[in-house]
């Protein structure tokens, strides 16, 4: 008699599953990021700009946007599975009742066999097999959580980006509406010079080339406004067909570049670092409930049943049962064994996985920071090209006054200056891509208003 319960005692103080041991990135320890600055990023990181239509058009795209409102059910999905795996850490309670008549009456007088039964069972949970299940779900759904708010720090750089796409379309269109006018009004100069007889006929259509080339260029931007419009419609969970009522403003003034911090921050700050992570968590609970299979399960049960001929003494008569149930596994052709490799061999692909969303991180930033720094030169070589352009073409057009040089070399430089200011804008707009891409490299989540339906 005292063995089963020595035997179940040895069980209950001993486990053979693996304890949780903090996971680190396969990789080498990072140094220092290549260059900081002093500002703080804000965990709204958006609101540096100073930009309040920005502001309100991502504060609406969190509440309304479909994929990301996608996102979140996954969320809610992976809660309802960590519930379901913490039930069976709590003994399982059914009800039954049958009734029935048999004709002929072999058994019973009146031919009635009703019975109402109440049973329970209960697994101890003597490995942590169960418990590592639960572990499991709990880390998915961690997991979950941060790839919602991964989706909803790109939903925000990606508004950012269209927002900012979009000022810049509308400077280029009315930049190319100056341009217009400017050569229509050279158009008008060319033709009084023409019919002096100063001016040949092949200049006035190099010259309504150009013009048409500036047309052109208007029609390119006049696109490029209306379907950056129906892009943020999209992101908003709008139809694109509806009109956004936008008043737009000009592009703004980038402040100094953000304090990048250690990046070990970096990794416990970013939460696609965070999904990885929980991921690998999870792959080794599996692991852990693998292994725990692999030894016996021992399962108490308690049954109550009442049975009678008729319905109205049914109350008269009952019994109960007590009983306990090992199950030790012997032979199962090296399956269990296999379940354990491959949750390992899992375990391992969310490892490596883990270790290269790290190294993609510290990429970005790397790549942010140095393409920012390639930028700004850029802008500034292009900024003296179009001064030297200015004064060259306001010289040229000097001595084509006075007869001093061909109408063609004042055609090529207005050319040359009009092209240059539109790759000024270009620039500046591609550096201010480059720092949203920073701040979303280092910035961490941020909080949405679905985050208070999340169980604790």
């Amino acid at each position: 008699m005292w063995i089963p319960l020595i035997f179940c005692a040895f069980l209950l103080f001993t486990n053979c599953s693996p304890k949780l041991d903090p996971v680190e990135a396969p990789i080498d320890n990072p140094e220092a990021f290549t260059q900081t600055g002093t500002q703080v990023i804000p965990e709204k990181w958006w609101t540096v700009f100073e930009d309040e239509k920005l502001n309100i058009l991502i504060d609406s795209a969190l509440n309304q946007n479909l994929n990301l409102a996608a996102t979140w059910e996954q969320v809610m999905e992976a809660q309802a599975i960590r519930r379901s795996e913490a039930s069976f850490l709590w003994p399982q309670v059914e009800a039954n009742l049958q009734t029935g008549i048999s004709r002929p009456q072999p058994d019973f007088a009146g031919g009635e066999n009703t019975q109402l039964g109440l049973s329970a069972s209960y697994e101890l949970d003597l490995w942590g097999r169960l418990k590592s299940s639960k572990q499991a779900a709990n880390f998915r759904l961690e997991a979950s959580f941060f790839d919602y708010q991964t989706t909803a720090m790109t939903l925000s750089a990606e508004i950012a980006t269209t927002w900012f796409q979009y000022l810049t379309a509308l400077e280029q269109l009315k930049l190319a509406n100056k341009q217009i006018e400017t050569n229509e009004d050279i158009m008008k100069l060319i033709r009084v010079r023409f019919s002096g007889g100063t001016i040949r006929g092949a200049d006035i259509l190099r010259q309504q080339q150009l013009l048409e080339a500036t047309q052109n260029q208007k029609i390119v931007y006049k696109t490029n406004v209306e379907l950056l419009e129906n892009q943020l419609s999209v992101l908003l969970g709008k139809p694109p067909q509806n009109n956004l009522e936008i008043q737009p403003k000009g592009l703004p003034e980038l402040p100094q570049i953000p304090e990048t911090g250690l990046p070990l921050d970096l990794v416990r700050r970013r939460p696609d670092v965070q999904q990885a992570y929980n991921l690998v968590l999870a792959a080794d609970r599996d692991m852990a409930s693998a292994i725990a299979s692999k030894y016996p399960r021992l399962t108490l049960t308690a049954g109550t049943q009442l049975r009678s001929n008729d319905f109205n003494n049914l109350f008269e008569e009952w019994a109960y049962t007590l009983g306990a149930n090992i199950v030790a596994p012997l032979i199962y052709g090296g399956r269990l064994k296999a379940e354990v490799d491959r949750t390992e061999a899992v375990k391992n692909q969310m490892l490596y996985q883990y270790g290269q969303t790290v190294l993609i991180a510290f990429r970005e930033v790397e790549d942010a920071l140095i393409q920012e720094q390639m930028q700004r030169e850029q802008i500034a070589i292009l900024e003296k090209r179009l001064n030297l352009a200015q004064k060259t073409n306001r010289q040229l057009r000097i001595e084509f006054v006075n007869g001093l040089s061909e109408y063609l070399d004042v055609l090529l430089a207005l050319d040359q200056e009009q092209q240059l200011r539109r790759d000024v804008l270009s620039a500046k707009q591609e550096v201010i891509n480059i720092r949203i891409s920073l701040y979303r490299a280092l910035a961490g989540a941020f909080e949405t208003e679905r985050e208070n339906e999340l169980e604790e």
